[in-house]
């Protein structure tokens, strides 16, 4: 990592989740506001991200499975989870 690349928030996972229905779903950080930089570009579309894993979900278009439910595609790279709220230093 270089000097000027964000470093993850120790107050986050390591696994994170926007499904309800997921074991690593937690409303109370996602009511936070939660940036995710991936590959150095901040991506605004993560459905569920794992820093150790080195990989985010996202959504794959409008398309949807049978249930409703948006298809994601993984893609791998380095992740870095930080609050958006918190000024840099």
């Amino acid at each position: 990592m270089t000097d000027d690349t964000p470093k993850p928030d120790p107050a986050l996972p390591d696994r994170l989740s926007t499904d309800p229905r997921s074991p690593y779903f937690n409303a109370e950080l996602l009511a936070r506001d939660i940036g995710i930089r991936f590959r150095g570009v901040e991506k605004t579309n993560v459905e569920e991200y794992c820093v150790s894993e080195g990989w985010v979900r996202v959504a794959a278009g409008n398309a949807k499975d049978r249930h409703g439910n948006p298809l994601t595609i993984k893609l791998t790279g380095d992740v870095v989870p930080y609050f958006r709220d918190k000024k840099s230093d």
